[in-house]
Parts: C-alpha cells; sequence; structure tokens
C-alpha cells in the first residue's frame, strides 16, 4: 500500500509545475475575463452571431478562477503566519470592495441581495479555522467529523443567508480542500463535484493539482488591489455607457 503512494506522489509531481503566484494570476486572468463578459458583452448580446461566441468562451474561462481563489484560501490557512491578520485583510478588503462591486453587478451603490468574494473567502477562512481548532480539541475522529459536517451546514446556511457570491458552494470546496490537504486529487475531484452544475469548474479544479508548493514571485498589494480596482473600473464603465 505504502509503494503505492509514493508511486501516486511521484506521478503527480511530474504535472506539478505552477508556483502560487502563476496560479493566482491565472486565476486573476480568469475572474477579469469572466467578469468583463458578465459586465459588458452579455448585457449587448442580441440573439446569436459574433457576440455570443464570445460570450461563450468567456464564460467557461471564467469558470477557473472559483477553485483556484477558494484552493488558496485553504493553502493560507496552513501556510500563513498570522491567521487573524490574514482574516483581517479578507474583511478590510471585502468592505472596500462591496460598492464597485454592486457598481458592477447591479449597476447601483448599495445592494444587500448579493455581496462580494471577498467576504465569501473570508467566511471559508472562518469555517476551516473553527473546525481545526475543534480537531484539537475533540481526539474522537468519527465525532470530529460529525461535528464538522455540521459547522459546515451552519456555515453554509450563513453564506446563504448573507447572500455572498457563489455561497454555500465556496464553503463545501474549503471545507474539502481542508480535509484532503494532502490529498489532491480527491481534494479537486469532490470539489467539482460540490459545484458540477459549473461544469468548466474542472479546469480550475484541474489546476490545482498542479500547484508544486513553491510560493513563486508575488505582489502583495497587487493581489488584493486587483479586486476592487477592476470590478470599480467595470462598475463605471456599466454607469457611463448605461449598459
Amino acid at each position: 500500500m505504502e509503494k503505492i503512494k509514493r508511486f501516486e506522489v511521484e506521478k503527480l509531481k511530474k504535472i506539478q509545475i505552477f508556483t502560487g503566484a502563476q496560479l493566482k494570476y491565472i486565476a486573476f486572468l480568469s475572474m477579469l475575463i469572466d467578469h468583463v463578459n458578465n459586465a459588458i458583452v452579455t448585457p449587448l448580446l442580441d440573439g446569436g452571431g459574433f457576440l455570443l461566441y464570445l460570450s461563450n468562451i468567456f464564460s467557461i474561462l471564467g469558470r477557473i478562477a472559483f477553485p483556484i481563489f477558494v484552493f488558496f484560501i485553504v493553502e493560507g490557512f496552513f501556510k500563513t503566519k498570522d491567521r487573524r491578520k490574514y482574516l483581517l485583510t479578507l474583511m478590510l478588503f471585502g468592505v472596500i470592495s462591496e460598492v464597485p462591486f454592486d457598481m458592477f453587478t447591479s449597476k447601483t451603490f448599495f445592494n444587500l441581495y448579493w455581496n462580494n468574494m471577498m467576504f465569501t473567502l473570508a467566511l471559508c477562512l472562518v469555517t476551516i479555522w473553527i473546525i481545526d481548532i475543534i480537531k484539537r480539541k475533540i481526539t474522537n475522529k468519527a465525532l470530529w467529523y460529525i461535528t464538522s459536517i455540521i459547522i459546515v451546514i451552519l456555515f453554509c446556511l450563513v453564506a446563504m443567508g448573507l447572500s455572498l457570491d457563489y455561497d454555500y458552494h465556496a464553503i463545501l470546496a474549503a471545507y474539502i480542500f481542508y480535509i484532503f490537504y494532502d490529498k489532491p486529487l480527491i481534494g479537486a475531484g469532490l470539489g467539482y463535484l460540490s459545484i458540477i452544475k459549473e461544469l468548466y469548474s474542472i479546469l480550475g479544479f484541474a489546476m490545482t493539482i498542479g500547484y508544486n508548493g513553491k510560493r513563486g514571485r508575488q505582489y502583495k498589494y497587487l493581489n488584493y488591489l486587483f479586486y476592487p480596482v477592476h470590478i470599480l473600473i467595470l462598475g463605471i464603465l456599466r454607469f457611463y455607457f448605461n449598459i
């Protein structure tokens, strides 16, 4: 059995070609494509033609981002030196992003019924953090699993109640990535099943398997500012061109 495990790890190493930076910037590009599609291309659709084909392609490419962002919330949970600071940063940029998000999604300045992805990722972090704390307190593994599932259900309901972007799908995916942190194939496979209605999200889940564990060259402020800045620009364009 141990030989099989070692063989599987070696096989995975051959496809683990992405650093954390490369995956994140692929996710940023995917998110940008998806948001441009939603904010500008989709409102201009009128039947078939080139724009419809373009929109479909953009929609497929846009499905890559979500699994990668949730994957790195779990990775960040295990690797960050200060989880409190990590959570507070996510919450801060959630607040900063909310008006741009509402401008981009609803062409309004405030919409309680759909809230941005930074809050979703923050809730994912809180969920796995609580589950991890309980893991250290409950020695019975079966009891811990049952407790963790109850917590996940509760936080799924919270995500839905707060109308967070990707709502309970994000909580489920984060939980699965956490549980199967050292089993990337299983984590990606079950994570995909948790949001299989988004068929092309398989592209993003597949890419998480290619993560080689290296951070790569990252730009911290770009990582956090990209989200609110690009949706603010798209929101302004929607208002300016009335689309």
